[in-house]
């Protein structure tokens, strides 16, 4: 076997253990259970480059969307977040974040900050910082591969359909 070959195996046996290190981030993320799933809904719906709805909710988290509904109904009562008709069609109905929601949001990304710097605590600031700059690219990325993704499902769906 050559070492190019030897190499390309350890590359992928690293980029197969991202995945489930994802998972293990999330599942140790500050804050208990609750925190983590509002965190998400404020998140999604401050981060929506439109109007967000329950059902961009679900689709964002890849929930059903009973689940969406509750969850964002717990966040509505929280206050957290509140309904507003839309711009764009006044039938429909949006979510916003509401003061409070916006102050949930900077607790939380203290919390996570405050984490990150603990368990980083012993890394050189310098890999500290391109390894936080590579992680917002990362998600960021993700956004766009996601939105790709889902442009590419609903392309197949209407070629179909035409079919």
């Amino acid at each position: 076997m050559s070492s190019l070959s030897s190499s390309q195996e350890t590359a992928r046996a690293l980029l197969d253990q991202v995945g489930p290190a994802l998972s293990r981030l999330r599942r140790r993320a500050p804050g208990g259970r609750g925190d983590l799933t509002r965190n998400l809904i404020l998140n999604v719906v401050a981060d929506a480059p439109g109007e967000m709805t329950v059902g961009g909710v679900a689709t964002e988290m890849g929930v059903t969307q009973p689940v969406a509904s509750r969850t964002v109904a717990a966040c509505i009562a929280d206050g957290l977040l509140r309904r507003a008709a839309s711009q764009a069609d006044g039938r429909r109905t949006v979510l916003e974040l509401t003061d409070a929601g916006e102050a949930e949001r900077r607790r939380f990304a203290a919390m996570q900050r405050e984490a990150f710097e603990g368990i980083t605590a012993a890394w050189d600031p310098d890999e500290r910082i391109r390894f936080a700059q590579l992680l917002v690219r990362y998600s960021q990325d993700a956004g766009a591969w996601s939105a790709a993704q889902g442009r590419r499902r609903e392309d197949g769906a209407s070629t179909r359909a035409e079919d």
